[in-house]
């Protein structure tokens, strides 16, 4: 399932990327990438005492490439994993965030990617509508969040890692 979002920043081109690279090297994509994640499943975890609702997958490894710089653009390749409370495995985001100027002082972010689900899980009864809707939250969310944290610089430290996750160990940060 292909996805896809933008923001615009504030911040002019060369200082966004700067500030991404600075973002990324301070662990601050992959608290992004938690804060997200958290975010796009909130609303599919019903008010009430634990053990009532459902039991979702947590983020549990998030992968990051180098920043690759070209004079109009610069993009960075990443991949999330996750794993259901039993074990299974969940839909795999491999995307790409993409910084190009929109001016002097704006840069438009960009996420593109595409949900690739476990092997042998198509046709198992995976909600394609729920997995949309979650992964366009998670999308926007993650882009809002690199897109403060770029525009106004120390943001990322009051997220106190941003996470809502439910459960299980942190993800683990790896380059690509």
């Amino acid at each position: 399932m292909f996805v896809a979002g933008q923001v615009q920043a504030e911040v002019s081109f060369a200082l966004a990327q700067a500030r991404l690279v600075r973002l990324a090297h301070a662990g601050g994509l992959l608290d992004a990438s938690q804060g997200a994640y958290g975010a796009g499943l909130a609303g599919l975890v019903p008010a009430g005492p634990p053990g009532d609702g459902p039991e979702v997958a947590g983020l549990v490894r998030a992968l990051f490439g180098d920043l690759i710089a070209h004079p109009d653009s610069a993009r960075v390749p990443l991949r999330w994993e996750a794993v259901a409370p039993g074990g299974d495995l969940f839909p795999a985001l491999d995307a790409d965030l993409t910084l190009s100027p929109a001016g002097d002082q704006a840069t438009t972010l960009m996420l593109a990617g595409v949900y690739r689900p476990p092997p042998g899980t198509q046709g198992n009864g995976l909600d394609q509508a729920a997995v949309r809707r979650i992964a366009t939250t998670t999308i926007q969310a993650f882009l809002n969040r690199i897109a403060t944290a770029i525009t106004v610089p120390g943001a990322a430290s009051e997220w106190n890692g941003g996470t809502t996750d439910q459960g299980g160990s942190p993800p683990a940060a790896q380059a690509l």
